[in-house]
């Protein structure tokens, strides 16, 4: 599921590329290559662990490193492009991404490797508002343009169904560090294709610096308080509490604030960023913890662990697909609701899987989950683009793909630390705390009105 919602109007004066195709295929690659990386680490965490220790709280930070810096820097990433130019924040962002990966994959100790993890973050963050913009800027017919898009939107769900897959065929074949070495020539690739895109026009775009540093200042401690706790637990929080005081305060009073807290007082957005925050919390807390099952629990190999992945994310274009023609046909409302419905009973099957469970079946019961989450995410992008007005349409997918991010990071500590006191508990505790989610954004998606929640499904996006 990764964050392909962001969806930003088209603007006047863009440039044409020579080869719109190789500028679309460049574009692609780098996205692809981004969404690959949030998934692709799962199914490696047990090698990564067995190499150099950690326990548990490492191999959630060797996830969140990565997620929490690019749902945090997104947030102002969309301005840096702008003001830089797509193509030079593209390339800098694709460049910076190999660099990191290479660290990655030489690092001697779990620290290098969170740290570089890190740095892999923040260029993904500059990587996917600048492949979008490339997009746009290459096709100057609307038509044409949509069709780039969606090409652009598909290729994420690609990666997310091969990501599992890729994991465990390169841990497996080659060591963990080959998920990392991989990026190296496939984003050498990518520079080159840029070649033939045109240089992009740099464009005035505010920066709200101060919001943005509380902003990973606040995320940083909220996770460090869940995944560490004790003493140095309490610390992060009460450090959360003050940044995220300061963060508020800065967004009152800045004129372009990173967050416009106002975007909260609407209640389709309120909703669609909560239940957006459910389906990331499921879905990569999901993908986490079955990739430790299928190895620890269950003992199979890194490539038969990512393969049993292959049922859940392999439908996920498929539904995507539909939800936007439900949304079309009924409005947002119903397949937001039916979906996220979908979803909790998804999770509620899980509850009865243990380490006697055959794999196979435990692959077939983590589709209903994902299904509902892939047929939920379009429809609510949809409410989210028709509460905001048109001008701010960009700001506002950014702020869902940050929150989803975010919950999908916050999501994998908690659950790393409630499987860390004994996996089977764990886990159930886990899948029962999704459903709970669900069921709460399920009800709050059926409250929604018929204006708020309606949607010609022009503008879903995808999970």
């Amino acid at each position: 599921m990764p964050t392909n919602t962001i969806q930003l109007k088209p603007r006047a004066g863009g440039l044409t590329s020579s080869s719109p195709a190789l500028t679309l295929t460049a574009a692609l690659l780098g996205f692809a290559l981004i969404t690959l990386d949030a998934s692709v680490v799962n199914v490696a965490l047990p090698s990564i662990g067995h190499a150099f220790g950690g326990g548990m709280s490492g191999l959630q930070w060797v996830v969140d490193a990565y997620t929490l810096s690019f749902a945090a820097l997104m947030l102002s990433t969309g301005a840096f492009a702008d003001r830089v130019g797509a193509s030079r924040a593209y390339a800098i962002g694709i460049a910076v991404f190999a660099l990191a990966s290479a660290a990655c994959g030489l690092a001697p100790d779990l620290s290098v490797l969170i740290g570089a993890r890190v740095l892999q973050g923040v260029a993904a963050a500059v990587v996917l508002p600048a492949s979008l913009s490339l997009v746009r800027q290459a096709y100057a017919e609307p038509a044409k343009r949509a069709r780039a898009v969606a090409s652009w939107a598909a290729g994420g769900s690609v990666a997310v169904a091969l990501g599992p897959v890729a994991g465990g065929a390169l841990t497996t074949v080659w060591d963990w560090r080959g998920i990392f070495f991989i990026n190296l020539p496939l984003g050498a690739v990518a520079l080159v294709l840029l070649v033939r895109a045109p240089r992009s026009e740099r464009r005035p775009a505010p920066l709200d610096l101060p919001g943005q540093v509380a902003a990973v200042v606040m995320l940083t401690a909220v996770t460090f308080a869940v995944i560490e706790g004790g003493a140095t637990g309490v610390v992060a929080l009460l450090v959360a509490v003050v940044s995220g005081a300061v963060f508020v305060r800065v967004e009152l009073r800045q004129a372009h604030p990173v967050v416009p807290l106002g975007l909260f007082r609407s209640r389709a957005v309120s909703v669609a960023v909560a239940a957006g925050a459910a389906c990331s919390v499921a879905f990569y807390g999901v993908i986490f913890l079955f990739s430790l099952f299928f190895q620890q629990v269950q003992g199979r190999s890194a490539l038969y662990a990512g393969l049993m992945f292959l049922p859940m994310t392999g439908l996920i274009s498929v539904t995507n697909v539909l939800a936007g023609k439900l949304a079309g046909r009924y409005g947002a409302r119903v397949p937001m609701v039916v979906g996220q419905v979908l979803a909790a009973m998804g999770a509620l099957v899980l509850l009865y899987v243990d380490a006697g469970t055959p794999p196979l079946l435990v692959a077939l019961l983590l589709v209903p989950m994902a299904l509902g989450c892939a047929l939920t995410v379009p429809p609510l992008t949809a409410v989210m683009m028709d509460a905001v007005p048109a001008e701010r349409a960009g700001l506002a997918a950014g702020v869902l793909n940050a929150a989803r991010q975010v919950a999908g990071g916050l999501g994998i500590a908690v659950f790393g630390v409630l499987v860390s006191g004994g996996f089977t508990e764990g886990l159930r505790e886990s899948l029962a705390i999704s459903a709970a989610l669900f069921a709460v954004t399920a009800f709050l998606s059926f409250r929604l009105s018929g204006r708020s929640a309606s949607s010609d499904g022009t503008r879903c996006g995808r999970t």
